[in-house]
């Protein structure tokens, strides 16, 4: 099967571009305690529809290392619930990648991705506000692919990302080897 991966950024955060209301109330808040199993969780839950297969082999160890390189988690809720995430690495050359994004099956299609991907970068941009050892971020960037979500490639060209590579055929870390969903056993769940 053919895979498309498109990479996109903003060079300026007079890029980003605002998105409209949600349908639902969103408190969009950052995870301040890194915690592997909240992030497994939010990785798992986001990502089970969609195969992100690729940190499910993860030990503890390595989620906590991962979080330890400066990964910012920014969590959107509705009355309590999770809704989505979004996490941010900040990278030396004063880049930050959205590397991971996404919302959870039941809110999906209620106008929530565009509140939190514009909050996400917001953040990406005011990063060094934050991090006094950070640089000023000059570029945020990110990268989505066509198994991704039928929406995820147009909201983040509405929130203001340009493509600046596309690529067919990568490898991608999808494989039929692994089972996808949010936990050992479960597989894509349906949309009501």
């Amino acid at each position: 099967m053919d895979v498309t991966t498109w990479y996109l950024e903003q060079t300026s955060p007079s890029d980003l571009r605002p998105a409209g209301p949600p349908a639902i109330e969103l408190d969009i808040v950052r995870a301040e305690v890194p915690a592997p199993e909240f992030n497994r969780f939010l990785y798992t839950a986001v990502g089970g529809d969609w195969q992100w297969t690729e940190r499910l082999p993860w030990t503890w160890r390595q989620w906590a290392d991962f979080l330890d390189r400066g990964v910012e988690t920014w969590v959107a809720y509705h009355r309590g619930t999770p809704a989505g995430y979004a996490e941010l690495l900040p990278h030396e050359d004063a880049a930050v990648e959205i590397v991971s994004f996404g919302l959870l099956p039941w809110a999906i299609g209620k106008g929530a991705g565009g509140r939190l991907l514009e909050v996400a970068a917001a953040r990406a941009w005011d990063l060094a506000e934050r991090r006094p050892d950070a640089e000023p971020t000059r570029r945020v960037w990110l990268h989505t692919c066509s198994l991704d979500g039928p929406a995820a490639l147009a909201n983040y060209r509405a929130r203001g990302f340009r493509v600046y590579d596309t690529r067919t055929n990568v490898p991608d870390d999808r494989d039929e080897g692994r089972t996808p969903g949010p936990w050992p056993g479960a597989g894509p769940r349906t949309r009501a």
